[in-house]
């Protein structure tokens, strides 16, 4: 009864899961150093999951077909390609007009299509397409901030370890200064301790790099960047 869980593909198959385990993984590792909301684990689920889809919408049914009985294999794939938009709209927030977690999202969108390249057996073409992922969310970003107008913009994100009340003191800060702060994103690793929080101030732009000075000198702030963030 065992030989009937095998076939000839059968390797073949475990081998392509391998596959999209591993280039989903990286995808989700790259997000995670970022501790975005979509991170490791939910990038390699999406990842795996559409390569199962697709590896049983390819070999599943292969006992099945016969003269009278025509199978689809692009059937799922399509639903995989449609269903993966509810998940990835999951991580993007609109918040007082800004638009965050679209590359995320995007992100999400490409791990399915490099699990489903796994499963319908083009490995080469997932390799490449996990390279030119972290071709974009790398160099593209490099190069966008080059290239964006230098127009200072009242967002600021502050990166800092938990247990230090930092968020008390930068809110007491702007207020001093004369700026009014809204939260528009925290976000939070447990693992490091580190939490993400970005603002968008109301005041006298021109003394804006003036106050960013003196967040990064909060005890605990491991950095303080200016502008919005374009990697979300």
């Amino acid at each position: 009864m065992l030989t009937e869980l095998y076939s000839s593909t059968t390797l073949t198959e475990i081998t392509l899961l391998a596959f999209a385990f591993v280039l989903s993984a990286v995808i989700g590792m790259e997000r995670q150093r970022k501790m975005k909301s979509a991170g490791l684990r939910t990038h390699t689920l999406v990842g795996l999951g559409s390569a199962v889809f697709t590896l049983v919408s390819a070999y599943g049914f292969s006992n099945v077909v016969g003269a009278d009985v025509i199978l689809d294999p692009s059937r799922i794939a399509a639903q995989i390609v449609s269903g993966i938009g509810f998940l990835g709209a999951g991580v993007i927030f609109v918040r007082k007009g800004a638009v965050s977690g679209l590359t995320t999202a995007a992100s999400i969108w490409v791990t399915a299509a490099i699990g489903m390249a796994c499963g319908a057996g083009m490995p080469i073409i997932a390799v490449a397409a996990t390279l030119l992922h972290l071709t974009t969310v790398g160099v593209l970003t490099f190069l966008g901030r080059v290239i964006r107008p230098d127009i200072p913009e009242p967002v600021v994100t502050i990166r800092y370890r938990r247990g230090h009340n930092v968020l008390r003191q930068v809110l007491e800060l702007s207020s001093q200064n004369g700026y009014h702060s809204a939260l528009t994103e925290a976000t939070t690793d447990e693992a490091s301790k580190r939490r993400e929080l970005t603002l968008r101030f109301t005041g006298d732009l021109a003394e804006l790099p003036a106050l960013v000075g003196q967040l990064a000198e909060i005890d605990g702030v491991e950095s303080v960047i200016p502008g919005d963030d374009p990697d979300d």
